[in-house]
């Protein structure tokens, strides 16, 4: 069996690890345009902002550790194109290669800002860790940035900029940070807070124009210049999909390929994982793309599983996420109340206000916790979050809450931890539930 991974993300590493413990003996080759594969690209702003001391710290496994599972690791080699019904891939500088299966892990590429001198030095994706292991040397002598939309990794990258006493101006269309996904109010002490720090945010304004001689040196907005040292880029995610479009593989309405639960695409002899595929959403059933390097690996796996012969399943996502945004930590599950009214999902709503330790324990740094439950029958349908701790873990345990239909009124009566150290009496969740309910 020879199975042929493109990508070398989370997905594609998950995929072949995956093929060769149900089949030893597969012939498994990873095909990444990258010099590097199994490291962490989420761990870069926080190098960049010096909360971690070294990029080597962002690596999983050495080049030698592939080698000795067996599993053909092709660094910076590109595959031009797929013909499904030969079975082969066009590999740059190798010619043609068969694959018996074949798993696409492609992933994704920022929106494109596409201006007038985008294509100048000095605009900066946050995404490979060789690039920015040399912006990170950039930004030492680096005075001010320009961050054009404040996506999520835009949000960590304006904390790291901060930390690094850069002047940082945001540039966004939106009304607020993460608008797409983030409620207002969520939000508003991170927003507060970029504000103490000096941060120049401009709502409401476009990028026109990059200008520069060879570097970009200046911002053209819709409400004027700004003189800028480096741009970072803080676009949405899109998939990255030529390959399996110009294959004729199915795409679906995010622009992800199309896939079944096995990880299947519309050719039954390739699998897809991580952020080049749509799954389907648990809750409101429309496909989302663009989801949490976890979500990417367990795709991986399962892709790779069955690509070797095995069988496992990947089930509709609830989508827990976090971040850190300089001291606050943002988190949710599903969505919140700007994306469910924009998708017209009803929804009631309760929202709390509680500590994360008990009041005299020191530490304790505040949380909020907002719920969205289906009217009628207060099924958990959605949360947002926001605190100075123990974000992960609620939405982790939301998510499964939303995932077995809780109901707020089951939330109103959980049983929770107490301890001076690590939680407070009244567990916020708790809270929100019972503000729900009594706000019917």
């Amino acid at each position: 069996m020879r199975i042929a991974v493109i990508g070398g993300g989370a997905a594609g590493i998950g995929a072949a690890g995956a093929a060769k413990g149900v089949d030893p003996d597969a012939d498994v080759v990873v095909y990444t345009a990258d010099t590097d594969v199994a490291y962490s690209p989420c761990g870069i702003p926080y190098v960049h902002g010096k909360e971690i001391d070294s990029f080597d710290r962002l690596f999983l496994a050495t080049k030698e550790q592939y080698v000795a599972t067996g599993i053909d690791v092709r660094y910076e080699t590109t595959v031009d194109a797929i013909d499904p019904r030969s079975r082969t891939l066009a590999v740059a500088g190798e010619g043609e290669a068969s694959y018996d299966r074949l798993v696409i892990a492609s992933g994704w590429n920022y929106a494109a800002v596409d201006v007038p001198g985008a294509d100048l030095d000095g605009i900066y994706e946050v995404k490979y860790i060789r690039e920015a292991m040399e912006w990170d040397k950039r930004l030492d002598s680096c005075q001010s940035a320009v961050v054009v939309d404040a996506g999520l990794v835009a949000m960590e990258m304006v904390a790291a900029l901060c930390h690094r006493g850069i002047k940082c101006i945001v540039v966004d269309p939106a009304p607020w940070p993460m608008a797409d996904v983030l409620d207002p109010d969520i939000v508003e002490p991170v927003r507060q807070a970029w504000e103490d720090a000096g941060v120049d945010m401009q709502w409401g304004n476009r990028v026109t124009a990059f200008r520069g001689d060879g570097s970009v040196s200046r911002v053209e907005t819709q409400q004027g210049d700004i003189e800028s040292d480096i741009v970072i880029v803080g676009t949405h995610k899109v998939p990255n999909n030529p390959l399996a479009a110009a294959a004729g593989l199915e795409l679906g309405s995010t622009g992800g390929l199309t896939v079944d639960s096995r990880m299947q695409t519309s050719d039954p002899n390739i699998y897809a994982a991580g952020d080049c595929t749509e799954i389907p959403h648990g809750v409101s059933d429309i496909p989302i793309q663009g989801l949490t390097g976890s979500h990417a690996y367990a795709q991986g796996k399962t892709a790779g599983t069955n690509a070797a012969g095995g069988t496992r399943h990947y089930r509709p996502v609830f989508v827990p996420w976090g971040l850190l945004a300089g001291e606050w930590m943002i988190g949710g599950v599903s969505f919140g109340e700007t994306l469910a009214t924009a998708l017209g999902i009803q929804h009631v709503v309760g929202k709390a206000q509680g500590i994360t330790r008990a009041r005299y324990y020191p530490g304790v740094r505040p949380i909020t916790v907002k719920l969205l439950a289906e009217p009628g029958s207060l099924r958990l349908i959605g949360a947002q979050m926001i605190g100075g701790e123990g974000i992960k873990e609620r939405a982790d345990f939301l998510a499964m809450a939303v995932r077995v239909g809780l109901t707020v009124e089951e939330l109103a009566t959980m049983e929770n931890v107490y301890s001076p150290a690590i939680g407070a009496l009244n567990e916020p969740i708790s809270v929100a539930a019972q503000n729900l309910l009594a706000g019917l």
